[in-house]
């Protein structure tokens, strides 16, 4: 638009500059044709030069109308693309160079048969001209374009933003979360309860229904340490699977023997434990190892020792009860199923007792195996008779004393009758 506007009052001027310099070097080159004919006929010149001026006037006002015509058709074509031009840069693509208007009046004077060949030149100057103000304007048209795009961020401040902005959304679904109940949805399963049962474990645990998944997740090991309160269990692990499973695993103390106190039996644990609520008959083994004492030091020391035995060894002990001597206080009688008995220090055990399994073949008969210093057997029958001897020797001893001290106690008495008569 704004082209229109100043190629409209360089229209309604009658010549330009430029056409007036024209017109001025046509005059001269007229002149020079007309003295050139003056030397042929001077009558005849006169007459040629105002043709010439005349011709030349009128082929200048027929182009100078075609030239309007011209710049309109352009003008009108340039429209919508300068409308869609920014109005920051809609005066720079506008701005017309003067000489080529200049040059578009000077095509104008060439209109007549004499100057074809320079109004051609004329015109292929101004299709260059018209081409080199186009890629002017395109090339200002680029350059204002780039000034306008935002300049491009750097990448390290693309990182710097990532790096903040996703621990920081994180962080707010995290909160969000914990605000709902799901944060506390657990499911948990308890797996390896023998002797003990779920509600036990879970209450050794720690674990309330009011504890986050979360946290509980975080702190697994905490209170799988904390199952341990509970003296049946030897070791216990949480496993976590997604999203709120949990699954308690854990191992009991086995049972080694039990204390029996009359017609009760107390699990005796491999920790050494005695456990303080009896069981019932009917849920005892077939076979089983009792254990006639309960001095929870003496109990916990029988288990130590008893780790070094093999299995086959246990289960064929019976009972085993304290049998101490003034030489050895701690002395154990150990009786089997077979009906061998062996005597063998409580400390000492887990030492000899295995040797048992090397003197069993070799007995015949059910035999007694002492340990308490060596290591020798003997018949149970044997001993058996010994024993009695022994104890019908000692009664008799014992009868004997007795009739002795009547018999003492008689001659006091005639003693004493006899003085009181004397008397």
């Amino acid at each position: 638009m704004s082209k229109d506007k100043k190629q409209e009052p360089t229209q309604d001027k009658e010549l330009s500059e430029w056409q007036k310099r024209n017109q001025e070097y046509l005059l001269k080159k007229a002149e020079e044709e007309a003295n050139l004919a003056k030397e042929e006929g001077k009558g005849d010149s006169g007459k040629k030069e105002v043709s010439i001026t005349s011709d030349a006037e009128t082929s200048l006002s027929e182009w100078q109308k075609k030239n309007r015509e011209y710049l309109r058709k352009k003008a009108e074509e340039t429209k919508e693309e300068q409308e869609s031009d920014i109005s920051e840069n809609t005066e720079e693509a506008t701005e017309v160079d003067p000489n080529s208007e200049e040059q578009k009046d000077l095509t104008a004077d060439e209109s007549s048969p004499e100057l074809e060949e320079e109004a051609t030149e004329a015109e292929q100057v101004e299709d260059e001209d018209e081409i080199s103000e186009e890629t002017k304007v395109e090339e200002k048209r680029s350059k204002s374009k780039k000034k306008l795009a935002k300049p491009s961020i750097p990448s390290v401040h693309i990182w710097r933003a990532v790096t903040i902005l996703i621990p920081s959304l994180l962080v707010l679904i995290f909160s969000i979360y914990l605000l709902t109940p799901y944060s506390t949805l657990k499911n948990i399963e308890v797996t390896g309860t023998v002797e003990t049962n779920a509600d036990q474990i879970k209450e050794a645990s720690g674990i309330r229904d009011s504890d986050y998944t979360f946290g509980l997740l975080l702190n697994k090991d905490k209170h799988a340490e904390m199952i341990k309160s509970n003296h049946w269990i030897e070791s216990a692990s949480i496993h976590y699977q997604f999203p709120t499973n949990f699954t308690i695993q854990v191992k009991e103390y086995g049972i080694v023997a039990y204390y029996v106190s009359g017609e009760d039996h107390y699990p005796i644990l491999s920790s050494g434990t005695v456990e303080t609520s009896p069981v019932s008959l009917v849920s005892l083994p077939e076979t089983y190892m009792s254990v006639l004492f309960n001095d929870e030091q003496q109990v916990k020391t029988l288990i130590e020792q008893l780790a070094e035995v093999s299995p086959e060894i246990k289960q064929a002990i019976k009972t085993i009860e304290l049998a101490p001597t003034s030489v050895t206080s701690d002395l154990l009688k150990i009786t089997m199923y077979d009906t061998d008995e062996i005597l063998v220090p409580l400390s000492e055990l887990g030492k000899k007792l295995p040797y048992y399994s090397k003197i069993k073949p070799q007995l015949t008969v059910p035999s007694g195996i002492d340990m308490e210093v060596g290591i020798y057997s003997y018949s149970l029958t044997d001993k058996a008779l010994e024993e009695a001897r022994i104890k019908a020797k000692e009664e008799e001893k014992k009868k004997q004393e007795e009739e002795k001290k009547k018999q003492e106690e008689q001659g006091n008495q005639n003693q004493t009758t006899q003085q009181s008569q004397s008397r």
